[in-house]
């Protein structure tokens, strides 16, 4: 036991004379500091101060700036979200309604041989009518195909067929009609190819 308690005490001997090392280290740095700024004249104290301070501020300067700047790309980020969003808000109703509108359309391919079934498709015709009005005013566009050059962009080639009266390219057929949103594109048209 007596062995233990002389090596902690050796132990605290040697810390606390390195702490004494260190301080006595540390006041002769001090000296030496001090002793160089009494060797600088007080303009030259004032003017290794103004640089500081300079230098300080231009690095604030800086951090202005850059958030200032990325504050301004965030709102103008957000306004941009902001605009997308109200310019496409219909987006997911009219997508869910194009394929009722497809139905109205077979059903007024449907031959009328009665009065009756006439005055119903009279009214399907009403009804349609009014929905293609509705959606035209949220901005629903149809794709033009037939006739035109194939676009990958707004067409969706299901077939080839070869007419040699017409150019290679040009869509021949209309399987199922294309729509757009403005400018972006719903769903495609399929159509048949000229090879």
């Amino acid at each position: 036991m007596r062995r233990i308690q002389v090596t902690e005490t050796t132990e605290n001997k040697d810390l606390v004379q390195e702490e004494k090392d260190v301080q006595a280290e540390n006041a002769v740095e001090a000296e030496v500091k001090e002793g160089q700024e009494a060797e600088l004249t007080i303009e030259e104290q004032y003017e290794a101060k103004l640089a500081e301070l300079q230098a300080k501020l231009d690095d604030e300067e800086n951090r202005h700036l850059r958030l200032r700047a990325d504050f301004d790309n965030i709102r103008r980020r957000n306004q941009l979200d902001r605009e997308a969003a109200e310019k496409y808000r219909a987006q997911s109703l009219l997508s869910d309604l194009l394929p009722v509108i497809d139905n109205f359309e077979r059903a007024l391919q449907v031959e009328a041989t009665s009065e009756e079934t006439a005055s119903i498709v009279k009214g399907i015709e009403m009804v349609y009518r009014s929905l293609i009005e509705a959606t035209e005013k949220e901005g629903l566009q149809i794709i033009k195909a037939e006739g035109e050059q194939f676009d990958p962009n707004v067409h969706q080639a299901v077939m080839q067929e070869q007419d040699s009266e017409k150019e290679a390219g040009v869509v021949l057929r209309e399987l199922q009609k294309g729509y757009m949103l403005k400018d972006r594109v719903l769903r495609p048209t399929m159509v048949s190819v000229n090879e």
